[in-house]
């Protein structure tokens, strides 16, 4: 059943195993990881692995406190008590960086004393059996992005069955599902929730859209990181589109995102699990007509990520550069470090990069 776009299951996890430990890359990654420990031994005990949960807390768990040690100042959470112990949730999360997000998520909620969550993997993503591995390995599923589709009808079709997978995998497979609140993560610094996800949530649980939602336990999240990821990348990004040119992904672009997105310096990292809906929230637009009802929800989740948002130093900073004036409290020390941030992105650009990078920093302040 839906085994075309679901993670792996237990039995399929040992030849994933295999694959993973004799891949070329396998060595590197273990180096980075766990400098000093043989890989020959890292091997050994991922070959033992014989379910998703064993790989998770066997491996992924001090993988991904490995990254943070090595490129965060700390991962923080708030919220966590508002989940219902006896519940799986749809996490509705703003999307920051192609991987981490969802991957922190999932050692908090190891933390917590609570199972992982499915996660949402865009198919553009799904390239190359060792991205396939990991990933599926880590309960992601593919979902569908406009450019890996033919036509507008093929991505509504793959959007339904998609959204039949969610619903699948919260109420018969009772694991909660980790999706971003829009196509792509956001490259500008405004987390806005896109209305034609909450209408993808629905499309899977028949006429009464209100009922659909409440079955989903839609619980939106926000993350935010003291230094933007990918922040140049995104920027050049913004400027292209902004100077009038079509933006076309070179080749490998996705995996030099995935991979700058991990190993960047990322200072402060921290995560607020926000109130979830209500069934009361849901149940008060009922009568509303689709299109008002799902720009509704979407304005229910904007308003609990973008208050929960963590402003850092760096958005006050950029917030005053663009003003011209300071009206925000930081030191001189980590003005200075922005201000040096900024120059050695943009030293041999034109000014206008420098106000698209200000504007990511600042627009959750502004906002």
């Amino acid at each position: 059943m839906f085994d075309d776009i679901r993670p792996y299951n237990d039995s399929e996890i040992p030849a994933a195993m295999h694959r993973l430990v004799t891949d070329k890359y396998f060595p590197l990654i273990c180096d980075y990881l766990f400098p000093g420990k043989p890989v020959t031994e890292m091997a050994a005990m991922m070959g033992g692995f014989r379910t998703v949960e064993e790989f998770q807390r066997g491996f992924m768990y001090d993988a991904i406190y490995a990254v943070a040690g090595k490129t965060t100042d700390g991962l923080s959470v708030s919220g966590m008590e508002r989940l219902d112990p006896a519940k799986d949730y749809l996490f509705v999360s703003n999307h920051r960086d192609i991987m981490m997000d969802a991957a922190f998520l999932q050692v908090l909620l190891i933390d917590a004393g609570r199972r992982t969550s499915e996660i949402t993997f865009g198919a553009n993503l799904m390239q190359g059996q060792l991205v396939i591995d990991i990933g599926k390995s880590n309960k992601m599923f593919r979902i569908e992005r406009p450019t890996t589709v033919t036509s507008p009808r093929d991505f509504l079709l793959k959007s339904k069955y998609v959204s039949e997978y969610m619903r699948y995998a919260i109420t018969q497979k009772h694991e909660s599902v980790w999706i971003a609140q829009r196509n792509g993560r956001t490259k500008d610094g405004v987390d806005a929730t896109d209305q034609g996800v909450m209408k993808m949530f629905g499309l899977s649980g028949g006429a009464d859209k209100v009922d659909a939602l409440k079955e989903l336990n839609i619980a939106p999240l926000s993350i935010s990181y003291e230094w933007e990821p990918c922040d140049e990348l995104k920027a050049l990004e913004l400027y292209a589109k902004r100077s009038g040119q079509p933006y076309i992904k070179r080749p490998g672009e996705d995996f030099n995102s995935i991979m700058t997105g991990v190993l960047q310096y990322k200072g402060r990292v921290h995560l607020s699990v926000c109130e979830p809906l209500h069934p009361e929230e849901l149940e008060a637009l009922r009568g509303l007509p689709s299109a008002a009802f799902n720009k509704a929800v979407a304005e229910l989740v904007d308003s609990r990520i973008r208050p929960a948002y963590r402003l850092y130093p760096n958005n006050y900073i950029a917030a005053d550069l663009l003003q011209g004036k300071m009206t925000h409290s930081y030191t001189k020390k980590e003005a200075d470090a922005f201000q040096k941030h900024l120059q050695n992105i943009t030293a041999e650009y034109p000014d206008e990069l420098r106000d698209i990078l200000l504007h990511i920093y600042a627009n959750p302040v502004i906002r």
